[in-house]
């Protein structure tokens, strides 16, 4: 059988890369993307270094490419798709990970900062969904992920702008859903819990330490501990397969969120 290829944005690192894992574990070819020019944030974003990096690193769990992309940019988008095409020849899995984090009260949020969060976190997932969908058609077996996050089903103080875009990201999976299940690409979404990334302990958590957050998720997860990388990954190759599962946001949170 000819193997089936995975796009992932967002994978130069965290949950991209447990994605990128858990699809190369399962035998796909997996292309990773993500930013070509992180330019300043409130946190280090990734960078292509850093992708090359993530790409050579997992080279020995299977096949696997890497292209630059800006989601916020249409051309960067089509570009992406296309190299993802040349590279493997047809496209069957889209996961639309790219996000960014900002947090802060709201008579201090900046308009640019709040622009910023819904373009990547919303408009990449329609930038991206619009260039890769005529190939995804192509399928016999096409789906879509989406990130979203537990913040897109409850909200929280400080966190307008993220838990915004999230909620938004759930909507849009169940639009598309229902657009594109005619043409049988299923497209669902990961919520993820508490997970140990750059967003958490570089902005969120900013002043503690690993050990501290983890700590800290012990005491509040039912589960007792934080959320991993590879349980996204679990989670996203499992919605790409289900064959009769369509827009569901699905939490992988340990019980801490169970809307």
């Amino acid at each position: 059988m000819t193997k089936k290829t995975v796009l992932i944005t967002g994978g130069a690192r965290g949950i991209g890369r447990g994605i990128a894992e858990s699809f190369l574990q399962a035998d796909y070819n997996v292309m990773i993307a993500d930013l070509d020019s992180g330019g300043p944030w409130r946190y280090q974003l990734s960078n292509e270094t850093e992708l090359a990096d993530t790409s050579s690193e997992l080279a020995s769990l299977g096949t696997i490419h890497y292209v630059p992309v800006d989601v916020t940019q249409d051309d960067s988008c089509k570009a992406c798709v296309k190299a993802t095409i040349e590279a493997f020849g047809g496209l069957d899995v889209l996961v639309n990970n790219a996000g960014i984090v900002d947090s802060g009260v709201i008579d201090e949020f900046t308009e640019d900062r709040w622009d910023r969060i819904f373009e990547v976190n919303v408009k990449g997932i329609f930038l991206m969904t619009r260039a890769a969908v005529s190939e995804l058609r192509r399928s016999s077996d096409a789906a879509i992920v989406n990130t979203a996050s537990i913040a897109g089903k409850r909200g929280a103080p400080r966190m307008a702008a993220y838990c915004g875009s999230k909620f938004a990201v759930v909507g849009i999976t169940q639009s598309f859903a229902l657009e594109l299940a005619s043409d049988g690409i299923r497209v669902n979404a990961i919520c993820p819990g508490m997970v140990g990334t750059a967003m958490w302990h570089d902005h969120l958590m900013s002043n503690t330490g690993n050990n501290e957050f983890e700590s800290r998720m012990s005491q509040i997860i039912p589960l007792g501990r934080s959320q991993t990388v590879q349980d996204m990954g679990e989670a996203a190759l499992y919605l790409a397969n289900a064959r009769n599962v369509s827009g569901v946001a699905l939490n992988i949170a340990g019980g801490y969120e169970m809307h």
